[in-house]
């Protein structure tokens, strides 16, 4: 158990049957009344955000998140399958839990599997991949505005803005979580 006055960023908790997880949060002293803490708690099953305040010795059940490595295997028209690497075990996952982030996620990428009591809620793929662009249109001289960027596509499938350098065959690591281009790899 957990009181709301032993809130933290990242604390997990059941809530009137959902697993949530504190995002920010405030203790507040009015100069009259009781104390409260304020805060920003999200749906970690379905990502909704919601603002509540709660009385300081209110007591919530804790709730573990496991967060497991698994390596993600192919994908066969209605499920993503990810293979437990210390046992070899294939766990199904269906598309509704994936991110968008998701798209720059190769096969045999390591990915993390969040699951609470044994129901899979998300996946987050790693933070920095890299990957070869597969199309894009050459850059031309002259065209060098500050920042310029263009359309790439990468082997994924997924697009991409790069700088005019960046050329079709060449290897670049983007950030899963912005999906920009960070350098060539």
């Amino acid at each position: 158990m957990i009181s709301a006055g032993d809130f933290r960023n990242g604390v997990t908790f059941e809530m009137d049957g959902n697993v949530v997880q504190v995002i920010e949060f405030q203790h507040v002293k009015p100069g009259k009344g009781a104390a409260f803490v304020r805060t920003k708690i999200k749906n970690v099953m379905t990502g909704s955000v919601v603002e509540t305040s709660f009385n300081p010795t209110a007591k919530f059940p804790t709730a573990y998140v496991e967060r497991k490595d698994m390596q993600y295997s192919y994908y066969d028209g209605d499920l993503y399958h990810f293979m437990d690497m210390e046992t070899y075990e294939d766990l199904p996952v269906n598309e509704s839990v994936l991110s968008d982030s998701f798209k720059f996620v190769k096969e045999e990428m390591v990915c993390k599997i969040l699951s609470y009591k044994g129901k899979v809620f998300g996946v987050e793929p790693p933070n920095f991949v890299e990957l070869v662009v597969t199309q894009t249109d050459p850059g031309f001289k002259g065209d060098t505005a500050t920042n310029a960027t263009k359309p790439a596509t990468v082997e994924t499938g997924a697009e991409v803005r790069v700088p005019l350098f960046i050329d079709e065959g060449e290897k670049i690591q983007i950030d899963t979580r912005t999906g920009e281009y960070m350098a060539r790899a």
